[in-house]
């Protein structure tokens, strides 16, 4: 029996038809360091129809690659309207990452313009010469770009083009957005989301069940808009018409505190490391006032349980954490407590890495390829699969990561008959100590859970006897001390006694990878070469 539904492919044009219709009158604030500018969304939209036009006119195809290389700002979401909606891929370029490994993914990815925030140009020069590919780079903003040579202006380009725009009705299985992985090991890998992906992600973002975006919101966007689509928020304001703060290169503490009292938004997501140091700031600022946030979404790493509190006890706002990767676009499971949660008790939940979102599934599996109980017991690596959950990478065949038809996450933990993930590692962070496993997640949390302690990083270290061992990484907090023997006795009141690290650094700061993560194989690296000051108990 067939249905008497109507069809139509879910586009992103659609998304920007909705929010330029609907919520035209909602704002765009991109927060400059000496000016803050606001665009409404009728406008955005407007403008994105005539970069559109421009992009038509220097000759892109349906299927043809547009990189950009930009902060979070007004013009970086009018490329992400208008690109996909033309029927074009946009290529978010990561701009933390080294040269080489930016010149391989814009190859890689045959990117054929790539639009520049001005004040990166610098960063972008530096692998001109080896991207013969690109045609066209296109300019926004003020700044010096001779170091790119012959290069077109962003605002002079779209202000030679009319408004209005024919979007075109492609396949919705066809490809919108593509960014690729950090390539912490080996060579960046791409992933290529489709309009139809898009558009149910962002439906997910909406539910009460994550983080439920909607048109009372206003979003303070520090999540990088290269970082899988900045979590997909771009499109989801659009969608759901909820306002966007754009940060620019203003991700330090206090100008994001200052952000939040004089812009109050009501969300705002980012990366634990960015959040720490928004705590440190405000504890610092007597005009710190967070009254306005129903609450922020961390993800990108485990959101220690002393933060959680912070923000709890100090400022009264929840912090919700978010688990995903580049390959699950990126929303996958989100830590909200089960409704009828004691409100003392909604941190053992928001803690967890989360609980699954409806669309996806998840699975833990043994060594051998079996799957393992629900039971919030059984240790095992997560495998996901979903409508927005990757297949596969872009050219670039990788089988070990997966299997029949689902993602293998490399994240290891338990899931409880509930739907909440507890990551307790990465497959290749977890340590092996004589044959039994320690958590380096769970021993970080524990450590920076003393109050001298800003970040902590865990690594295993080889070990004759034990096969390997922890080494604790510790960074102090300023004009605050603490010793190796008084961080484990710390820890011997919160860990069981074999977990103990004998190995123990207070290093400067913690190594970070272009998304903020630690970046565990360089500490690794500098035990290994001997550029560490270890103490051994």
């Amino acid at each position: 029996m067939q249905s008497t539904m109507q069809e139509g492919p879910l586009l992103i044009s659609n998304m920007l038809r909705h929010g330029q219709w609907l919520y035209a009158d909602k704002k765009v604030f991109t927060v400059g360091p000496e000016a803050t500018s606001e665009a409404t969304f009728g406008q955005v939209a407007a403008r994105a129809e005539q970069l559109a036009h421009a992009l038509q006119r220097l000759g892109m195809k349906p299927g043809d690659r547009v990189a950009t290389f930009m902060w979070n700002n007004q013009r970086h979401l009018e490329a992400y309207l208008a690109i996909p909606s033309m029927g074009c891929v946009i290529h978010t370029l990561n701009i933390r990452l080294f040269p080489e490994q930016l010149s391989y993914i814009i190859n890689h990815a045959s990117d054929r313009v790539i639009i520049v925030d001005a004040t990166l140009a610098p960063l972008l020069a530096k692998v001109r010469h080896e991207i013969p590919h690109v045609e066209h780079i296109i300019v926004a903003g003020d700044g010096d770009t001779s170091a790119l040579g012959d290069v077109l202006s962003y605002e002079e380009l779209i202000a030679a083009e009319p408004t209005g725009f024919d979007w075109p009705l492609v396949d919705e299985t066809s490809a919108a957005a593509m960014c690729y992985t950090s390539g912490t090991t080996g060579n960046p890998k791409g992933v290529v989301y489709s309009h139809r992906s898009t558009w149910l992600h962002s439906m997910a973002s909406t539910t009460v069940n994550t983080i439920g975006l909607g048109e009372r919101d206003r979003v303070l966007l520090i999540v990088p808009m290269f970082h899988v689509n900045a979590w997909g928020v771009g499109y989801t304001a659009f969608f759901a018409g909820c306002e966007l703060i754009m940060p620019q290169m203003l991700l330090q503490g206090e100008p994001l505190v200052e952000m939040i009292r004089s812009l109050r938004p009501t969300i705002s997501l980012g990366v634990p490391t960015i959040w720490n140091d928004v705590l440190r700031a405000a504890a610092a600022d007597p005009q710190a006032d967070f009254s306005s946030l129903r609450g922020i979404l961390a993800g990108g790493s485990a959101v220690p349980r002393t933060m959680i509190e912070a923000f709890r006890d100090r400022h009264h706002v929840d912090v919700i954490q978010g688990w995903g990767m580049t390959e699950t676009s990126p929303l996958a499971a989100v830590s909200v407590p089960p409704v009828g949660t004691p409100r003392d008790e909604e941190i053992d939940f928001r803690v967890k890495s989360g609980r699954m979102v409806a669309g996806v599934q998840i699975r833990i599996m043994d060594p051998d390829g079996h799957e393992l109980p629900k039971d919030g017991v059984a240790v095992g690596e997560f495998e996901i699969a979903g409508p927005w959950i990757t297949a596969s990478y872009f050219g670039d065949d990788d089988p070990s990561k997966f299997r029949d038809g689902w993602l293998r996450t490399g994240d290891v933990g338990t899931l409880d008959p509930q739907g909440f993930m507890t990551i307790s590692d990465r497959t290749k962070d977890v340590i092996k100590s004589g044959g039994e496993w320690i958590s380096s997640v769970e021993l970080e949390n524990a450590v920076m859970a003393h109050p001298a302690v800003f970040e902590a990083a865990v690594v295993a270290v080889p070990d004759p006897r034990w096969e390997e061992r922890p080494l604790c990484c510790v960074v102090l907090r300023p004009n605050m001390t603490a010793t190796a023997s008084e961080l484990r006795d710390f820890l011997a009141e919160r860990v069981v006694k074999w977990w103990l690290p004998e190995r123990w650094a207070f290093i400067d700061s913690v190594p970070k990878t272009s998304v903020g993560k630690f970046d565990k194989k360089v500490l690794r690296n500098q035990y290994g070469n001997g550029h560490l000051a270890v103490e051994t108990l």
